[in-house]
């Protein structure tokens, strides 16, 4: 995106074939995890019959890995380039070819052989893989047609861009793996409080992705914005840019939480036992559980959003860092404490009110400050 914004297009596409080459590294890296896999469903203590059918799924998509890392190759380089909706079509296209193979794999319709929860692994490989041979024919057009010629690309200068790419992905993507961890131990912790409370805590999980998930647009968004607008050398466009989408997805997330606390029970109805007397034990801490989840979804919004401008200007070293000392440092041990002391699922919640809050406020610094316009990617 910085190369974009700077005007060279031949060094923003040398980018595309470094993470085609990362993609290829990572892709067998993948296979050689396989062993690793078993071992640590094994670990988990899932019944016999269960690990076997987990083995098998996780064995394919192990195996077809390298074809997700070449569609992510992919999808960031027409990202970074503002063609969004490119990718857009090209993952709906994906999802049209995931969604029928599905039933056809797992059931073995249509005279193909039934292949159970392998069929639904098959499916997703086979769906990436589509994606990315669309990405690459894409990107070859797109080369073609801006002039680019083999010598353009230069394998020397590509080579060297990895080194570059690590060095700002690593931190960007140990964010992503970190703070996917927090989470899945609160919700394990969770998961000790009760059945009824734990199926509530689920159930307001899936509604506070349906709001979360745009955010992760608008934090895109956001950073190709700033990246492009560095590469320029307009820090004050930069800034602009990522102040105006924070607004927007502001204004989006107020309006989604507010719709979800005053449709509370409607939309609880559709995650509620059949009992009666259950449904609206469940009703009630689903209400109490959606205040809270409104609650932080202002301040989680703006972190997400100011985070994927500070990665977008290269910052991102500072978000791995912040986010691993808030949820490692503070968070975590606070849910342990709770879990220990007062276990219940509104306290083990407004814990994540905490972390939120505290994790917006340091990113919110980070941005008004402005280190991040002295650094430089390209």
């Amino acid at each position: 995106a910085q190369y974009h914004g700077a005007g060279e297009e031949k060094r923003a596409a040398r980018c595309f074939f470094a993470g085609l080459v990362i993609a290829f590294v990572s892709g067998w890296a993948m296979v050689a995890l396989v062993p690793l896999g078993g071992w640590i469903f094994a670990l988990v203590g899932h019944a016999p019959e269960v690990i076997v059918r987990e083995k098998a799924y996780y064995d394919i998509c192990a195996y077809g890995g390298i074809f997700l890392f070449g569609q992510m190759a992919g999808q960031a380089y027409f990202t970074g380039i503002g063609r969004t909706r490119l990718v857009l079509a090209v993952n709906v296209i994906g999802n049209l070819v995931n969604v029928p193979l599905d039933p056809l794999l797992i059931f073995g319709l249509c005279g193909l052989p039934k292949m159970g929860i392998s069929g639904a692994a098959l499916a997703t490989v086979l769906a990436t893989f589509v994606q990315w041979i669309i990405f690459f024919i894409a990107a070859a057009w797109h080369f073609r047609s801006g002039g680019m010629r083999r010598r353009d690309y230069g394998l020397g200068e590509t080579l060297s861009l990895i080194g570059r790419i690590l060095r700002f992905g690593i931190p960007a993507g140990g964010y992503s793996v970190l703070n996917l961890l927090s989470f899945t131990i609160f919700i394990f912790v969770t998961g000790r409080v009760g059945e009824v409370e734990f199926a509530v805590s689920n159930a307001c999980f899936s509604i506070n992705y349906l709001l979360f998930a745009p955010m992760e647009g608008f934090a895109l968004g956001a950073a190709t914005l700033v990246a492009q607008a560095q590469g320029r050398k307009d820090p004050d466009a930069a800034m602009r840019d990522g102040n105006r989408t924070l607004v927007l997805a502001l204004l989006t997330v107020a309006t989604m939480s507010l719709a979800v606390v005053v449709f509370h029970r409607p939309v609880l109805s559709i995650f509620a036992p059949a009992d009666a007397a259950v449904a609206e034990s469940f009703h009630s801490l689903g209400f109490v559980l959606c205040i809270l989840m409104a609650s932080w979804q202002i301040f989680d919004a703006a972190d997400v959003v100011v985070s994927g401008s500070l990665k977008g200007a290269g910052d991102t070293r500072f978000v791995f860092w912040w986010m691993n000392f808030v949820a490692f440092g503070i968070w975590i041990p606070m849910v342990f404490a709770v879990a220990r002391w007062h276990n219940t699922m509104v306290a083990l919640w407004a814990t994540m009110v905490v972390y939120v809050v505290l994790i917006c406020l340091g990113t919110a610094v980070r941005w008004v400050r402005g280190k991040w316009k002295e650094i430089r990617m390209v």
